[in-house]
């Protein structure tokens, strides 16, 4: 493969199990893979189920200088965190969404514009997301009195075919109200139905005038497929599932083999 041999304008990567370890180690390979974009022109950007101010440990770093988004799809913010835009999902899909979770005995968490808020701050996966994000959650029994600014609801659950089952259950049953994804095998998240990673590749599109079919993307799970399929190019994690895989253009190592730079290095610059 010669350098260039694809006309990539921009890369947008999944952050969890992508750009980052199992860890949440940025490595210094993925960041000189990113250094080595910008050196030629190409521009890069990230999307997250985090909140904005959960990636903004990485911004320094990464010296981002364009737009990106957190919820997957839900916030669009500037690198210094400046809203572009939201999209809530409606008070009475947010309502139903919370109810079939409950219906299926799955916990939900709960992010506005400005909180994350769990029904108990001791439950499952709640101490490693906050160390993720770096602040902690409100725990509240009652959620409504945030109804109004939803962005996104996650269902959490260590039961991988209860998780499973929960997610079809919630894409048939809110349909085009919602759009509901496994982010992890034990999360669900739930968003407005123009906020999903499909939707970030759009929303970019508009406002860096890059054509979709000049992006690449990267990730390495069921909801990361949805960029995959309207970008030109991409590139599923090592340790993703089959289907995950048989949805990108390429397939690089995994997240622990630094597999965001040897993708970068291979499919970008053409190394071996």
């Amino acid at each position: 493969m010669t350098l260039f041999q694809h006309d990539i304008r921009l890369v947008l990567a999944d952050v969890d199990g992508t750009l980052v370890t199992r860890e949440k180690i940025l490595t210094p390979r993925a960041i000189r893979a990113v250094e080595a974009l910008k050196q030629q022109d190409i521009l890069f950007t990230i999307t997250s189920g985090r909140p904005p101010r959960g990636m903004a440990m990485l911004l320094p770093a990464l010296q981002l200088n364009t737009p990106f988004a957190g919820f997957n799809g839900g916030m669009m913010v500037q690198p210094d965190l400046t809203l572009i835009e939201a999209l809530r999902l409606p008070a009475v899909t947010a309502e139903k969404t919370l109810a079939i979770l409950k219906n299926h005995q799955v916990p939900a968490w709960l992010y506005t514009s400005t909180e994350w808020l769990v029904p108990d701050a001791q439950g499952p996966h709640v101490a490693r997301e906050e160390w993720t994000v770096k602040f902690p959650p409100r725990q509240t029994s009652d959620f409504s009195d945030a109804l109004n600014d939803v962005i996104k609801i996650t269902g959490v659950s260590d039961d991988a075919a209860r998780m499973q089952s929960v997610a079809a259950t919630l894409q048939a049953e809110l349909g085009a109200d919602a759009s509901a994804a496994l982010s992890q095998p034990y999360y669900v998240d739930i968003t407005h139905p123009h906020a999903n990673k499909g939707g970030v590749v759009h929303t970019l599109e508009r406002l860096l005038n890059i054509p979709a079919s000049c992006m690449l993307t990267l990730g390495d799970q069921p909801n990361d497929t949805l960029m995959f399929q309207v970008s030109g190019f991409s590139i599923a994690m090592g340790q993703a599932t089959e289907d995950v895989k048989s949805a990108a253009t390429w397939v690089t190592a995994s997240s622990e083999e630094d597999g965001f730079a040897k993708g970068i290095e291979r499919f970008v610059f053409g190394k071996e």
